[in-house]
C-alpha cells in the first residue's frame, strides 16, 4: 500500500512512476486486472488559508494510468480482455476540515474534492476509483456475441440450442398492426 502524506510533498512535489501488480487492488467480482497497471504523475501540496491562523494542506494528485483487465461479457458472461487507460487531476483535503454543524449548501467546486485520513492518502484507493470510472458500463467478449439462450442458458457462441423462439407476449398483440396503420395514414 502506497500512502502519500503532506510531509512527503515538501519541499518538492512527489513524482510518481508506479507499477501496480495484478491482485494488489480488488476492483469488483467481475473485474480482474491481468497486467501491471502503470501509473505516472505528480502529487503536490496545496496550501489553503482556512482562517487567520489556519492553513489547510490539500493534496493535488495528477496522473495517467493504463493496464489490461478481464471483464465479464454482458451477454454471455464469459471473460473478455480490455485495455483500460485514463488520467485524472484530483484534490484531496484532510478529513473533518470542512465539517460544520448544521446543514449548508455546497458549491459545485466542493463536489470535486476528496478527503484523506490523518495517516495520509492511499494511492491504491484513488486508482481503484479512477479505473472503475473509466470502465465501460457494459462490455462484450467480442462485437458479435450472441449471448445466452433465455430458455436453456446455453452459450449461443459455442453451440446453437434447440429451443424454439419465445412466443410473443399476448399483451403486445394490440400494437401488432400499428406500424402499418401509421404508414398508410401518412401516404
Amino acid at each position: 500500500m502506497t500512502i502519500i502524506k503532506p510531509i512527503d510533498l515538501r519541499p518538492d512535489p512527489l513524482d510518481l512512476d508506479v507499477s501496480i501488480l495484478p491482485d494488489a487492488i480488488t476492483y469488483a467480482e467481475d473485474i480482474r486486472q491481468i497486467s501491471p497497471l502503470n501509473l505516472t504523475g505528480t502529487a503536490e501540496i496545496l496550501e489553503e488559508h482556512g482562517g487567520p491562523k489556519e492553513i489547510i494542506e490539500d493534496i493535488r494528485l495528477r496522473a495517467k494510468f493504463s493496464g489490461r483487465f478481464e471483464l465479464l461479457c454482458a451477454r454471455c458472461l464469459e471473460p473478455g480482455e480490455q485495455d483500460v487507460s485514463g488520467d485524472f487531476d484530483l484534490i484531496f483535503r484532510p478529513t473533518g476540515v470542512d465539517a460544520r454543524s448544521g446543514e449548508r449548501a455546497i458549491s459545485e467546486a466542493e463536489t470535486e474534492i476528496g478527503y484523506y485520513e490523518q495517516s495520509g492518502l492511499v494511492l491504491e484507493d484513488v486508482v481503484r476509483e479512477q479505473v472503475l470510472l473509466s470502465l465501460p458500463d457494459r462490455s462484450l467478449c467480442k462485437p458479435g456475441c450472441k449471448g445466452l439462450c433465455p430458455h436453456c442458458g446455453q452459450n449461443r457462441n459455442e453451440t446453437e440450442c434447440n429451443c424454439e423462439a419465445a412466443p410473443a407476449d399476448p399483451r403486445w398483440s394490440a400494437l401488432a398492426g400499428l406500424a402499418g396503420a401509421i404508414k398508410s395514414k401518412q401516404n
